[in-house]
This record gives C-alpha cells, structure tokens and sequence, in this order.
C-alpha cells in the first residue's frame, strides 16, 4: 500500500469517527481490499499462472469430453450427421452397442481383475516383507530397506521385456525365448495375458505396501502388543485386532493407489497382452487412438479419468480419516525390534529372493539377451558385442550395434532437452505457485491454484495424453497444431508434472516467513528482484526437488509420450517400444537398460542432492 492510500484511509478512518461520513458497508470494504490485492505483484502473478494452468489442464480435459459427444470428422456418413452437432453415437457405441465388450467391457473386466490380482500378491508378499524391514532383526535389513523399493525405481515395462525374453514362444513369431531356446515351448497362458502381467505388476508395486504400510508400523508402539500379551491374548489376536486396525488406514491407501496405477498402466499391458488380444482400458484407448475412433477414445478416456479420480478421492478420504487410528505416545513409546531367532536366514531368504525376481533376474536377463546370438544357449561362443557396438549386422532395418545407431542417440538427445526442459519449467512454475498459495491475500485464488496443480495426478498419464490429443490435434484460434512436434510433448509434462512440483513448491514456501522479502522491500527492491535475490537462493533446495521429481519420472514415463510421440520426435521409451513392434529384441532390450539406468541412478543422485531417503517414504 503507497503513502497517499494509507493516506486516504487515514482520513476516511477520521471523518467517520467524527461521523461525517456514513460507515463503509461490507461490499464497499471487500471493493477496497480487491483494489489494494490487485496492486499486489503475488496477485497478478497469480492470476497469470491460474489462467495458464486453466488452459495447460483444464481445457484440454474439457475438449476431450466434448468429443465424447459431438460428431468427429469422418464419421459424418455413418452417423448421418454433420461434424460438430451433438449426439450420443459415441457413448451408445462405447457401451450399449454389439462391440461394446470389444471396446470397454472386456477392457475394464481385464482391468479389474488384473488390478485384483496384483493387489492381492502384493499386499501378501509386501506386507510380509514391510513387517521384516520395519519390526524384525532381520538380516542385512538397512540393505534390504532401500534394495526392496528399487523396483518402483524402474520403468514396469522393463520387467515385462524380460519376462518376454524368458517365456516368449512362437505365437508372435521373431526370435525365440529364451525356455523355447532350450526345448520347452511356454504356454500361451505363462508367456503371455493376464497371469504374467499380474505377476510383473504386483513386483512392481510391492514397494508401495513397503512404503506405506512399513511407514505404519515404524510408528507403531510395541508398548501396545506387551499390554495385550500381558493380558492373555495370542499372538493371532494381537496381529487382527491391535495391530491390523491401527495399519488399515495405510494399507487400504496403499491398495487404492496401486488400483490407480494399474489403471493407467500401459507399458506392461501392451508388451504382454497384444499378442493374445488381451486389451485393458490404457490398450483399448491406444487402439481406438490409433484407428482415428477420436470419439470413442474419448468415451474410454473420460472413464478411465473417471474411475481414476474416483479412487484417488477415495484415498485423500482414507488419509483424512487415518487420523482417528492412531496411538497416543510419549517418550516411553517404544519401536521394539522382535527377535527371528532360528527364522532369520529364513526370512532374509525370502526377502533376497523378492529381490532377486524383481530386480536381479529381469536386470539380469535384458543384459544377457543384448549379448546372445541364439536365445537361450550359454555356450561362450554365442556371446557378442554386436548388438551394441557392432557393424553390417545381418538385420533388415538396424545394420549396426545400438550405440552407434543415430535413431538411439536422436531419442536420448529428445528425451534429456525435452524431459529436462520440461522438468526445469514445472519446478520453476511449481515454486512460484507454491508462492502465490501461501501469500496471496485472495483466497479463492489460492485455492483455485492448489486444486488445479494437483488435477493432473487423478488422471491417468494416457487419459491426460489423450486430453492433449484431443486439444491439440488441429488448430483453434491463434494456436496452431502442435501434433507431431515437441512442443506438445513439453507442454503436456509440464502440465502432467505440476502435482509433485507445485506441491514441493508450497511445502517450502509454508516453512519461510516473510521477514527476508519484507527486509529486502524496505531496502527498496522490487517484486522480480525479491523473486531472484531471496526467495530462489533461499528455496533452491525445494526448486531442485520441483525439477528432479519430474525429470526422474518423465526419463521413465511411457504412457504420455506413445499418444503424443511421432518418430521424429522419439524419446528412448518410444524408441525401444518401436523395435519391441519390430522384434529387435536385443537393440530393444538394450536401450532399457540404458532408461532403466537413468531412472535408477537419476533418483538415488535425486536422493543425495535433496538428502531425501525414498525407503522413508514415497516422497514427492
């Protein structure tokens, strides 16, 4: 507020003391406060990212669910419309009409079942492992904290490679697996479907059960099972009526973010279930998108979104009631390890073999394969280098090894500068969001912008990915189609990774005050110096955070990019899907281990830098 404002109140403040002038009523006060908040820099800078956010998200979100419902170009004729008008063909075609089990019942039953599957192996496995790590003397448990979690670190399509590599048979013809290699023809129902999908989900996702539910148990007082012992009960009556009702919270969050993952997951699904048409919602989507069924993709999509939020809900639901199961403690509460005794090799057996499938044996497997001439012999002589440093090789389209094939080097150079272009944007936006929410004075506009950031993370990557389709594909107004180049791909991660920057943004700005910028602006510094001077240098810590999280994830991520990439504008998760389409298997093998790499060490350097700890939590 300037000098001749605080002026005028003064007077004003004055004359209606000595009752020259009438009261301000409540409308001409609220007038007056959103005059002085508009003259505030935090206000109109809120505002500027609140409308960008609005178009980044919201509206292609909305585009995506009028097409559901209004004609699409080419389907004028079948329709006996014309393109624009309303009409409910689409929503009819998608659930009511003879293909709609092809479309979106057998899809979503497919989905169900396999999300059932993969939560019931891995609440099992994880909740085993969880109790070891967190409550036993477990052997090599520091080891196995951080070891048991690697899998969430790797892209879940890496292990659907490797299962192909191992199991694959004849039914889809290229080379093949490594059992068939060996004399022994895997079935269709073990090489491919539903059983090895719901197998590789579940390894993938036990490290949340690990996280959440071992998270529980950690600040779980052992002072509570001595009481009951003491009072009789058995060990069975400890674990169900103690202990299981305290860690129900955390464990069902648990089981409703995995449900939330599946339902989006497309890698797996498209490696595993293509070849014996077992389509789930992301791979019906995909098909429909690929076909130029734009309206009933949009059908799929919005349910998809639909079922996705409507889960998430139910967890933010889960998290706020989580607060009426807890245990009062003090400094007596205690975090009681319990003894194995004779049972603790047996049970870090165990846990090394969780290792082992999950991560030593699918890593394991892609890297022999990129060595093997025949799958499956082991004979010294069938090792080579060749299909990574190798020339004239004997293959159609790829004559040299994978890392002096240009198209590798083009997606890795496409996948660092967009990701990390990308990633540097939404951490820079994720801070000045976090700004704004925590000092804006208009509150609507806070809130607004906290709800908004956060919208992408209830929808699913290749539900969002189809939103920008949907939006972008052709020109509207002064924006031209962006479709097959990068600047789709940059403006969707941005706008798919806004929920773990603009809240690693408003974390660090809750935790400082106002003093520093106060100080600077009495010393005569303007809002962008602030800006560049205090607040960044302060908070760059919570900024390196806002640009990991997504560079990690976005180096990974799959479902995004195989809606929006075209071969020129190739990262490395769509290069390797190509050559799986082309049967390369060891190039495709190759440059997974390449992503894998990244993902993994990107996020233990992520963890040094921003001395975080992912055994700890899920973080961001």
């Amino acid at each position: 507020m300037s000098v001749s404002d605080s002026t005028n109140v003064g007077q004003l403040a004055g004359d209606e003391a000595r009752g020259d002038l009438p009261a301000p009523t409540a409308t001409q006060r609220m007038r007056y406060s959103f005059k002085i908040s508009l003259r505030e820099p935090t206000t109109l800078v809120g505002i500027l990212t609140a409308l960008l956010f609005t178009y980044l998200i919201l509206v292609p979100i909305i585009s995506m669910l009028m097409d559901a419902g209004r004609v699409q170009f080419g389907d004028e004729r079948r329709i006996g419309m014309d393109m624009g008008q309303l009409t409910l063909y689409y929503l009819n075609r998608t659930f009511l009409s003879p293909i709609s089990s092809d479309l979106f019942w057998q899809p979503l039953f497919n989905t169900l079942s396999v999300s059932a599957g993969a939560i019931t192996v891995s609440v099992f496995i994880g909740s085993i492992l969880a109790w070891l790590v967190s409550r036993t003397n477990l052997l090599g448990r520091r080891w196995f904290a951080t070891a048991l979690i690697v899998p969430y670190m790797l892209p879940a399509w890496t292990f659907a490679l490797a299962w192909t590599t191992l199991f694959k048979n004849r039914t889809v013809g290229g080379q093949p697996g490594w059992l068939e290699g060996m004399g022994f023809t895997p079935p269709d129902w073990l090489a491919y479907g539903q059983v090895p999908i719901t197998i590789i989900l579940a390894l993938h996702y036990t490290p949340f059960i690990i996280l959440l539910f071992g998270s529980a148990l950690r600040r779980f007082d052992s002072q509570l099972e001595d009481s009951a012992r003491i009072l009789g009960a058995k060990p069975r009556q400890v674990a169900w009526q103690i202990i299981l009702p305290l860690m129900r919270p955390a464990l069902i969050s648990a089981i409703v973010l995995i449900f939330a993952k599946c339902l989006g997951e497309f890698g797996v699904a498209y490696v595993l279930g293509l070849p014996v048409k077992f389509d789930v919602l992301a791979t019906s989507l995909y098909r429909n998108i690929a076909s130029r069924q734009t309206g009933v993709a949009a059908v799929v999509a919005g349910s998809i979104m639909l079922i996705g939020m409507i889960s998430l809900l139910i967890d933010a639901y889960l998290v706020k009631e989580a607060r009426r199961f807890v245990t009062i403690g003090s400094k007596g509460s205690m975090n009681r390890l319990t003894d194995l005794g004779k049972y603790k090799l047996l049970a870090s057996g165990f846990a090394g073999l969780i290792f082992l499938l999950s991560v030593g044996m699918p890593i394991l497997t892609l890297a022999l394969s990129t060595l093997m001439k025949v799958p499956g012999q082991f004979n010294f002589s069938n090792f080579t280098l060749d299909y990574w440093i190798g020339t004239n090789l004997d293959t159609v389209a790829l004559r040299t090894g994978i890392l002096l094939t240009p198209d590798l080097w083009n997606a890795a150079w496409n996948t660092l500068w967009i990701v990390g272009l990308a990633s540097l944007t939404s951490g820079v936006l994720g801070l000045l969001v976090g700004y704004v929410v925590v000092r804006t004075p208009v509150r609507p506009l806070s809130i607004f912008l906290r709800q908004i950031t956060f919208l992408p993370y209830l929808v699913p990557g290749i539900a969002f990915a189809a939103a920008y389709l949907s939006l972008f594909a052709v020109q509207r107004g002064p924006i031209p189609a962006l479709y097959g180049t990068v600047f789709i791909l940059i403006l969707a991660l941005i706008a798919d990774q806004m929920p773990y920057a603009s809240r690693a943004g408003i974390s660090a700005m809750m935790q400082l005050g106002k003093e520093p910028e106060e100080a600077a602006q009495i010393a005569g510094a303007g809002w962008l110096r602030r800006m560049m001077t205090v607040v960044i240098p302060i908070q760059k810590g919570s900024l390196v955070t806002g640009v990991l999280l997504p560079f990690i994830s976005g180096i990974k991520g799959l479902s995004l990019f195989v809606i929006l990439a075209v071969p020129s504008t190739d990262v490395l998760t769509t290069y390797s899907l190509r050559l799986v389409d082309y049967h390369y298997t060891q190039a495709a093998n190759a440059v997974v281990l390449i992503v894998a790499g990244l993902a993994y060490f990107g996020t233990l350097a992520a963890q040094k830098l921003t001395k975080t700890n992912l055994a700890e939590g899920l973080g961001g």
